[in-house]
């Protein structure tokens, strides 16, 4: 077994920054109190995936958004911590509460906020266009930019260093797995 496929045979959770990961990063307001965030069917599906996995998904974000708040009900994501002013913080009490040492976490991140989460989880994962200083920090340097399936692509690569990747595809080609709403 590699290093890589031993480090993500231990992970449990895989805890996300949203602007810049789940979205492309922009931001449109629809006057004073209305966003718009536009999120990827494909990281819908990966979410899924991971959970029928036996991983978790956490989402951290600085910003609050009806949005994602709306999204990660739809996709069943429980842990979300919005307004965050340290996502470190956040991320620990997360893994206190669930009784989960950091070798046990995924974190995917873009930006400066998000480098001691990086540097403390057992895996992480930036999308191709992240800041330099985070791509320099990672495990994982993703090939897609934040917003384009950057979740599915985390999945997909842990769930093919666990060796489960086959069997999941298997299951879709031969029916056996339902569709879910992504």
């Amino acid at each position: 077994m590699t290093s890589a496929s031993a480090a993500a045979s231990k992970i449990r959770i895989i805890i996300s920054d949203v602007d810049g990961v789940w979205t492309d990063g922009r931001i449109i307001y629809l006057g004073d109190t209305r966003e718009i965030k536009q999120f990827h069917v494909r990281d819908g599906l990966a979410v899924k995936l991971a959970q029928r996995g036996g991983i978790d998904v956490a989402v951290i974000t600085s910003r609050t958004s009806k949005a994602l708040e709306r999204r990660c009900r739809e996709l069943g994501i429980t842990h979300l911590a919005q307004g965050a002013g340290s996502k470190l913080d956040e991320m620990q009490r997360l893994l206190r509460n669930l009784n989960l040492p950091a070798d046990r976490a995924c974190y995917i991140g873009d930006d400066l906020p998000d480098l001691a989460p990086i540097r403390v989880a057992g895996l992480s994962a930036a999308p191709s266009d992240a800041a330099p200083e985070v791509l320099a920090a990672v495990t994982w340097k993703l090939a897609t930019p934040g917003g384009a399936g950057t979740i599915r692509e985390l999945v997909e690569r842990l769930l093919r260093e666990r060796g489960e990747w086959d069997t999941v595809v298997q299951g879709f080609d031969r029916g056996a797995f339902e569709t879910p709403a992504t």
